[in-house]
């Protein structure tokens, strides 16, 4: 999240998209509910009528996968009105805070569906290369944004298509409710308004997930809704330490604090820094001259990162142990679908399963359930046996046809350990200790410790082990147990005199310095020591905007709003008076409020060569209306889904996203002939995830004790199926059974004409546990978005028939 869970209160208006926030996510509808208290509105878009759209003022119901050309039409409303009524919106915010005024490579182009070049399911250099501004280091801009090759234009040209009919002819979406959306929710780009989105995984699941998720910043940033009180683009995690694992490096392409994971031609550290290090760029022709490209402290941050893990070993003379980290080949897919598509073919023949449970809650279950039977070795780490665990005995499989060896270790629930938890908002949070782990079991950190230990044990007898080094010279140095408080401090860092890193600023790119994450370095200080157990109820804003600053730590710098000097003016005034973020800059007492993004003067009072652009994590110090990092396009584009009830796109020649990872292993793909519904994953209030944790407790299976679909009443009607009935949902890649719930939360929608039924299925069941039931990623297909390969769960092709 850009801003917090409380901050949701300030919000004038609220989008919650590709997320049932008021069942999956009760806490934070409280701030929800808050914001309709002081005034808000509330806009629910969504396939289904969910207990969050109960609550909101406008329900906009859309096809499953049509969110870029949804949020297009709206770029498109706010485009033609931005030129009629420049009053409505913040346009200094525009021009001088995002790169609408930049001017682009002549030579960018856009046709069909297309961005330039596409070969083996990637862009071409060359037409990467034209996505980029006309001058890499020193680009022209153009405030009146009428220079035809400015980002503006560009992107006021792109989504000219987007026009109401067009949308809604794609999206389902009712005209006049479309309308209502487009002017209810850019309202709130007046000056002093704010507007915030929320979204979950109905969002990301596609194979285009990231570009739906840029879809909704552009739409916030012309909105000047970003870095401001009741803002920002707000990701719903959907389970406790979601957000504290990604800082941690759970995915594949990153290091701790998000940096770039090393591939095959980093050779040293400088290929490395060459290749992951942005390059600063200064805009000409702004009234902020200045970028401080955050990013440019790299070094700092993986040397004193290799030191927290190498110690004394560390030394320029080494390259500082980068050699250690292991290379990338970067035509590997590393990710959950790479991994299970790599131990189908017989590529992977062991795996640790640490707290997941792949045979039921990856896609394609069953391509999951046969490529674990390829493996020589399994370990499943959890706090009850699962269907990954068990797999080799599930319904229809012989266990004496299973070679897999498999080992499960019991683990500790959150309960019975100590540690920190980083939620949606980035507030990271202590949690204590409340009873021990029963029987043999033992908290991860504690399992991993005695893995480490054993692994250093025989790496040190093997001298001709590979890259041994990698594993003897890393620093172990906890003792016989292992405790969170030391590994908080490693992750915070320490200065060259052995005392914690009071925060990033002081990190070095000498070998002197160490943390473990240079996010969350500020988090342990000798001066207030674990800021995560802090816990004082009492907002120390001077405005009294929900920050709650001296509750827990917030990465990063307890910075509670990121990206907040955009929340003020060219001279440091606050857009919005009753809810300022920062406010009364001196060059005496610096900014008041929230920990400024970036301590500098307001641009005008700052020197010149010393304006300081706003958004610190950008080289050119503005935010991204047009973005060239993404594999798949510098705008958002609309695509059908890779298994689509359409023949073919209402957008464009371009029917699927060209850089869509597709798997290969018994991966089948549907069609609208045989299967004609579309169908869609969601979660019960009453399970969890895979429901292991749930499934295993008699009250909650007493609640919700079997796996249901839900469709609506005239496709239930024309299948002859009544409320309760037994069904068989299928698709070209598995079936399975399950309660019908009929329903009017599911409507038929008009795509062109066309009638589209939607099938809601269930992913908490299984052959495991207390209540037992088929998942609905039986039915999912193995394909995912072009840049991070999330699964593409909530858009795929079924069929449905009675149990006869």
């Amino acid at each position: 999240m850009t801003n917090h869970w409380i901050d949701i209160r300030n919000a004038d208006c609220i989008m919650i998209i590709g997320s049932n926030a008021a069942e999956n996510h009760p806490v934070s509808f409280k701030w929800v509910t808050k914001a309709i208290e002081n005034g808000a509105k509330l806009i629910s878009v969504d396939p289904r009528f969910t207990r969050t759209s109960s609550k909101a003022h406008i329900y906009a119901p859309i096809r499953s996968g049509t969110d870029i050309a949804f949020i297009g039409g709206m770029m498109n409303y706010i485009l033609n009105d931005m030129e009629e009524n420049p009053d409505n919106y913040n346009m200094e915010y525009v021009t001088q805070y995002t790169n609408a005024a930049f001017v682009v490579n002549p030579d960018y182009a856009f046709s069909d569906g297309l961005f330039g070049e596409v070969k083996d399911g990637q862009y071409t250099a060359a037409a990467k290369a034209t996505w980029k501004y006309a001058d890499s280091e020193t680009p022209s801009t153009d405030p009146t944004l009428t220079d035809p090759h400015c980002v503006f234009q560009l992107l006021k040209q792109h989504y000219s298509r987007y026009d109401v009919e067009t949308v809604c002819s794609i999206t389902g979406t009712p005209e006049d409710v479309y309308l209502d959306v487009c002017r209810t929710y850019c309202a709130t780009g007046v000056k002093g308004k704010a507007g915030t989105i929320m979204y979950a995984m109905g969002t990301t699941q596609h194979t285009y997930g990231t570009q739906n998720v840029r879809s909704y910043a552009v739409l916030q940033l012309l909105l000047g809704n970003m870095g401001v009180a009741g803002g920002g683009i707000n990701a719903l995690r959907g389970t406790s330490n979601v957000q504290g694992s990604t800082d941690m490096c759970l995915l594949s392409h990153i290091l701790p604090g998000y940096l770039a994971a090393p591939v095959e031609s980093d050779t040293n550290l400088e290929a490395y820094l060459a290749r992951a290090r942005p390059s600063v760029i200064t805009p000409q022709g702004l009234t902020g001259d200045k970028s401080s490209n955050w990013w440019g402290n790299y070094k700092k941050y993986i040397v004193s990162l290799l030191k927290a893990w190498y110690g004394d070993a560390v030394t320029a003379d080494n390259d500082y142990c980068f050699s250690y980290l292991p290379k990338c080949d970067t035509s590997v897919n590393y990710t959950h679908i790479g991994i299970i598509e790599a131990m189908g073919r017989g590529i992977i023949k062991g795996l640790w399963v640490w707290g997941q449970n792949p045979a039921s809650g990856g896609p394609n279950s069953n391509g999951a359930r046969n490529a674990l039977a390829n493996l020589d070795w399994l370990v499943s780490v959890d706090i009850w046996m699962n269907e990954t665990a068990e797999f080799w005995k599930r319904p229809g499989i012989e266990p004496a046809d299973i070679g897999t060896e498999v080992f499960v270790l019991p683990a500790a629930c959150s309960y019975e350990k100590e540690g920190s938890i980083s939620n949606s908002g980035r507030w990271a949070q202590w949690r204590y200790k409340a009873v021990d782990p029963p029987g043999e079991a033992m908290a991860d950190l504690e399992i991993m410790h005695l893995v480490m230990l054993k692994l250093k044990e025989l790496y040190a007898e093997d001298a001709q082990a590979p890259q041994r080094e990698a594993v003897t010279n890393l620093v172990w140095d906890y003792g016989t147990h292992v405790t969170s408080d030391a590994v908080a401090k490693e992750i915070n860092g320490y200065d060259s005199t052995g005392k914690l890193v009071e925060n990033f600023t002081n990190l070095m790119d000498d070998g002197t310095t160490s943390s473990g994450n240079w996010l969350y370095c500020n988090m342990y200080t000798e001066s207030a020591g674990n800021k995560a157990k802090k816990r004082e109820p009492v907002d120390s804003h001077p405005a009294q905007i929900g920050l709650y600053s001296d509750w827990s730590w917030c990465w990063p710098l307890n910075r509670r709003i990121i990206y907040n000097r955009a929340s003020v003016d060219l001279d440091g005034v606050p857009w919005d008076s009753e809810h300022p973020v920062i406010f009364s800059y001196t060059p005496e007492t610096k900014w008041q409020g929230d920990v400024p993004d970036g301590g500098w003067a307001p641009i005008n009072q700052a020197d010149d060569g010393a304006k300081y652009l706003p958004f610190i994590m950008k080289p050119e110090g503005v935010a991204r209306l047009l973005g060239f990092g993404l594999k798949d396009g510098p705008f958002p584009e609309a695509y059908e889904p890779w298994e689509s009830p359409l023949t073919s796109s209402l957008m464009s020649g371009t029917k699927t996203d060209p850089c869509a990872f597709v798997g290969s292993y018994m991966n089948p793909r549907g069609t609208p002939e045989e299967f004609p519904y579309v169908g869609t994953t969601y979660r019960c209030t009453e399970h969890w995830q895979t429901g292991i944790m749930t499934r295993n407790l008699p009250w909650l299976v007493q609640l919700m004790p079997e796996m249901f679909v839900e469709m609506d009443e005239e496709l239930a009607a024309e299948k002859g199926i009544k409320n309760g009935d037994r069904v068989i949902v299928e698709s070209a890649r598995g079936e399975i059974e399950a309660v019908a719930l009929v329903t009017m939360r599911f409507q038929p929608m008009q795509v062109n004409g066309q009638t589209i039924y939607h099938v809601g299925v269930l992913n908490h069941w299984g052959y495991s546990g207390m209540a037992k039931g088929d998942t609905g990623n039986i039915l999912t297909p193995h394909v995912g978005d072009a840049n991070t390969t999330i699964p593409e769960y909530k858009t795929f092709l079924c069929n449905v028939r009675k149990v006869e």
